[in-house]
């Protein structure tokens, strides 16, 4: 166990590295916007977008500027910046995140293949595995640790990066709706790695906890701008890059906590797949916490699969495309997929609550929220909300 003191300079040290990703993020932006526009680099209105305003994309350049600033920023504490000298985990995920960026700048530009897209979202993901970043073993209940062959974990890791970055591409397609998401999902994960580090002293789980902190940092300072009616879009430049970097903690978690030291607190391999689920979870935090645009994205491969058309190919089947054909305005659209979200990671963070009555209280919170979203996304509900009162309506038949 980590001492109470300990824990406070921890704390502070990462509250310190979101506010600067957030502070570069947020003030870069601007400036950024003001340049696209004065260059003329503002892309044309396509039929499946749901913006009215030409927009300008590229808003990832300032995201990864956070990014970089907010790693940069590790470098220079002694206890947070050990991760650098303790595994290569951060390294391998600048180099992933320089080269999915690039990609995502390139297409914002000049609209790739989705095949060459595809193509290099696993390029950047092997870049790294082969520098280190790899899920090592699985814990499987009543089974106990099976580690990974070099193939297999291989494999697996590319699969989860290249999940992530489909399933947080796809819903970027109404303002606020990725980057509020993602900021979600990166908060949730970090207080669920920090509660690894400080509530079972796993030291292994500080770099993704660095990594989310930094991540919820860069998404904070993004959103002011991208909020409905965002002035800027991040473009497959953020889209890409923040998914890329969503995937990481999770990876690292599995790569870097050792199971025979879970194994030593029980009895047997097995047990130990039972007693501390927590660590076998950052396997399915992924597709938890980011579990509606995931279900989205495997719902809109099996919908094109089945008319004939092409499985990667954009269109406007998506959840949020059809909450807004039913009457929802973007505000409406992304508070559903917030609150929808934000419960989903409720339940995930309240797994690693050692206390019932804390755990008990994040499952309520988690089922509340999720409440409130399908209350917001009933048709009903929308339709009393948008109904034309009587008066006008009056006017109208005069």
């Amino acid at each position: 166990m980590v001492p109470v003191g300990l824990k406070g300079v921890r704390m502070r040290e990462y509250l310190v590295l979101l506010l600067v990703s957030a502070a570069v993020t947020y003030l870069l932006t601007g400036p950024l916007r003001a340049w696209l526009f004065a260059q003329g680099i503002v892309p044309a209105i396509r039929a499946r977008d749901v913006h009215s305003v030409p927009t300008p994309k590229l808003g990832g350049v300032a995201m990864f500027a956070g990014l970089c600033a907010g790693l940069l920023t590790a470098t220079h504490f002694t206890r947070v910046g050990r991760v650098f000298a303790d595994t290569s985990d951060v390294k391998a995920l600048l180099s992933g995140a320089a080269l999915i960026w690039v990609l995502g700048v390139v297409d914002d530009r000049w609209e790739l293949d989705s095949l060459l897209k595809l193509g290099g979202q696993v390029l950047a993901a092997a870049v790294m595995v082969f520098q280190g970043l790899k899920i090592l073993w699985v814990p499987i209940p009543g089974v106990g640790v099976v580690a990974l062959g070099p193939l297999e974990s291989t494999l697996l890791t590319v699969f989860v990066i290249v999940m992530t970055i489909n399933a947080v591409n796809t819903i970027d397609g109404v303002d606020g709706l990725a980057n509020g998401v993602v900021l979600i999902a990166s908060l949730a994960f970090f207080l669920y790695a920090y509660r690894l580090w400080f509530g079972y002293g796993i030291q292994g789980a500080a770099p993704a906890a660095l990594i989310a902190a930094v991540l919820t940092g860069v998404c904070a300072g993004f959103l002011p701008h991208n909020l409905p009616p965002a002035r800027i879009f991040m473009g497959d430049s953020g889209a890409l890059l923040i998914g890329l970097v969503l995937s990481v903690p999770s990876i690292s978690l599995a790569g870097q906590v050792d199971p025979e030291f879970i194994a030593a607190q029980v009895s047997s391999h097995a047990a130990a797949g039972y007693k501390l689920a927590p660590f076998y979870l950052p396997l399915l935090l992924p597709v938890v916490m980011i579990g509606v645009p995931v279900f989205d994205m495997g719902f809109a491969i099996v919908r094109r699969a089945a008319t004939g058309k092409h499985p990667f190919r954009a269109d406007r089947g998506h959840l949020h495309h059809r909450l807004r054909d039913r009457g929802h305005g973007d505000v409406w659209t992304v508070a559903v997929v917030y609150l929808l979200s934000a419960a989903l990671c409720c339940g995930v963070v309240a797994l690693s609550v050692q206390s019932a009555r804390h755990s008990w209280l994040l499952i309520a919170m988690g089922v509340l929220l999720a409440a409130a979203g399908l209350v917001l996304a009933a048709p009903r509900m929308i339709a009393f909300v948008r109904r034309t009162p009587r008066t006008a309506e009056t006017e109208g038949a005069a």
